[in-house]
């Protein structure tokens, strides 16, 4: 791959363009708002400069409502060698473009499963992909240089292939994305109105929940339309166990203890599967969640000290396999909760409490 067009110049059509640019790939940006390519091009992503003549690939970034037409535009241009979107869902696109009667020989519908909360060209990075899955729904129709040309792609952002069918593909993301999306946003509304002293007793785990429902609603409702009925389905099984948990808590209120039994076995058993899904969740390097010591560090609010810590686990000899920080509400401090294997952590805590931290249990 020698050159690109990428077409919507948002995000991930920025992050993928930076990514090439980055390994040598002439890269040409365009926007339904110049603005926006300019923005991305002055990021080093490419420039807004019209190609002389067909690009090797032509990557399509624009909202999943938007795919086929743009597609079907580009195609009939004769822009590129081949045509590939990034939208997060699959199945649509497609039937709309054999629709159109276009030439789907040419085209592949990809998903890159990586994103932030933020849009736009001003938080695209070039390491976006860097380890994320790339789904790609090849058909019996797609030519295979340009089933070369989307590996390629994949390969230069650093992501890992996964070749899907595009409708498993779709139902596969109503599971473990758009779902998600839903029910971190209507816990986050329960916020909106809330008393603002329950507010301020907000700690991790809230924000871990909530972390997603600040995404950008426009872009989401586009998303969401574009997947409807697999979100749906996820959704009802959730509102059956919703309606059953609820059934459980007020059972835990009566004065029979038969029922308050009951309540408690039906809050445990959702509990549980929770436990069993949480363990299917691919942990580091994709594989099993390991189980980890948490070793908790108070630490205060102050330049370098993350840093101090992370050298003092360093000469400790011990790999820290992940990190997360819980804030203190009204406070210049926190709690940095570093993960280590458990035999790692005994001498972590030693460790560090020679070199003057504080360890929390």
């Amino acid at each position: 791959m020698r050159t690109a067009l990428v077409i919507g110049t948002g995000l991930i059509g920025t992050s993928a363009a930076l990514a090439l640019a980055g390994r040598g790939v002439t890269v040409h940006l365009t926007d339904h708002d110049p603005a926006q390519a300019h923005t991305a091009a002055a990021l080093g992503a490419g420039t807004d400069e019209a190609p002389e003549g067909p690009v090797d690939l032509a990557v399509v970034a624009v909202p999943p409502a938007h795919v086929a037409a743009t597609l079907a535009d580009a195609m009939g241009r004769g822009i590129a060698r081949a045509y590939i979107d990034v939208a997060s869902v699959k199945g649509g696109p497609r039937r709309e473009l054999e629709a159109l009667g276009c030439d789907l020989t040419a085209y592949i519908g990809t998903h890159p499963m990586s994103g932030k909360e933020r849009s736009g060209p001003l938080a695209a990075t070039a390491d976006l992909f860097e380890g994320r899955p790339w789904v790609l729904t090849p058909t019996r129709d797609t030519d295979t240089e340009v089933l070369n040309l989307a590996l390629e792609l994949v390969a230069l952002c650093r992501a890992v292939p996964v070749v899907m069918d595009a409708d498993a593909h779709d139902r596969a993301v109503a599971l473990v994305s758009h779902t998600p999306q839903l029910v971190s946003s209507m816990v986050a509304a329960r916020l909106a109105d809330a008393d603002e002293t329950a507010v301020r007793l907000c700690g991790q785990g809230i924000r871990d929940v909530t972390r997603i429902a600040a995404s950008d609603p426009r872009m989401w409702v586009e998303i969401l339309s574009a997947n409807p009925g697999p979100v749906a389905d996820v959704l009802t099984g959730v509102a059956a166990d919703l309606e059953e948990t609820v059934q459980a808590l007020r059972a835990l209120q009566s004065a029979d203890d038969d029922k308050r039994r009951g309540g408690a076995d039906g809050i445990e058993d959702v509990l549980r599967r929770g436990n069993a899904g949480r363990e299917r969740v691919p942990g580091k390097h994709g594989t099993a969640p390991a189980a980890y010591e948490v070793v908790a560090v108070l630490i205060s609010d102050s330049p370098g000290e993350l840093a101090r810590i992370f050298a003092d686990a360093g000469r400790a000899g011990v790999n820290i396999e992940d990190v997360r920080i819980e804030h203190a509400t009204g406070q210049q401090a926190g709690l940095v909760q570093l993960m280590v294997e458990p035999s790692a952590a005994p001498g972590l805590m030693d460790s560090l409490r020679e070199r003057g931290w504080s360890i929390r249990r």
